[in-house]
């Protein structure tokens, strides 16, 4: 006959080891995110492995189980238009972690409003804690929560002033006729600089004229340019879009004026 475990062998039976924010007996379950676009990589050195290897570490620290570790590379924080970030909602739909694990902020948005709809919507909604390592935050407290509102507004801030450097970037370049992308039809490129093409020009003159004083809709220029035999840089026939492109650009508007 087994004997019965007294009460001194009960004691001495290993307990789990607690970690979880929720000060519960069950091992936290923690799921990591990861992104990097190709841009920051090349700059900063951000790689998916070196944010992998910080979030692994920091949930061995905490004693948290890291049970996934998704990774969007290549992809911009402007939306939230990501395969990673997709599965990384579904999981928390269906509660497969208890707390996300991120290696800063912006990894995963730098959009106060994406921010907004990922904290109340998924992660409030179905339990999910969430914790930046750099920013040394995570939302199961009051405290934790406030600071991720300010990094948002901050991340956001970061981007919008991005986005008007490039903005006034692209325009010095265009009044100065400097190559700033794909060489614009009714232009060559000569080194760095923009020269005019007298034949693509004439063309352009043509849509210009039909669209301000025939008031022509894009469509029917178009037309009008494949009926009277002009062909597009590739030799293929208009389209309104391609015509509509052309005659919205200010280059030609500078052009002019130069």
């Amino acid at each position: 006959m087994t004997p019965k475990p007294t009460a001194k062998t009960k004691d001495r039976q290993p307990k789990a080891l607690s970690c979880s924010v929720s000060n519960t007996n069950t091992k936290t379950r923690a799921l990591g995110y990861v992104r990097v676009s190709t841009e920051e990589q090349v700059k900063e050195g951000i790689s998916l492995e070196n944010q992998a290897e910080c979030i692994r570490a920091f949930c061995i620290a905490k004693g948290w189980q890291l049970v996934d570790l998704i990774a969007d590379e290549g992809k911009s924080a402007k939306d939230l238009h990501r395969d990673g970030v997709a599965k990384m909602i579904a999981s928390a739909k269906s509660k497969e972690f208890d707390i996300l694990v991120i290696y800063r902020l912006d990894r995963l948005t730098r959009c106060v409003r994406d921010l907004g709809y990922l904290v109340q919507d998924v992660f409030d909604r179905y339990g999910i804690a969430f914790s930046s390592i750099q920013e040394s935050f995570d939302t199961s407290n009051a405290t934790g929560k406030l600071i991720l509102n300010v990094l948002g507004s901050i991340a956001q801030w970061e981007r919008e002033t991005i986005v008007e450097r490039t903005r006034d970037g692209l325009r010095y370049k265009k009044a100065k006729f400097e190559s700033y992308g794909p060489v614009p039809y009714g232009f060559i490129l000569d080194g760095k600089r923009l020269l005019p093409n007298p034949n693509e020009l004439a063309v352009v003159d043509r849509m210009t004229h039909l669209r301000h004083d025939s008031r022509y809709s894009y469509r029917k220029i178009a037309d009008r340019l494949n009926a009277e035999g002009f062909l597009t840089r590739t030799g293929r026939k208009w389209f309104a879009s391609s015509v509509q492109a052309i005659i919205k650009n200010d280059i030609y508007t500078k052009l002019e004026a130069a």
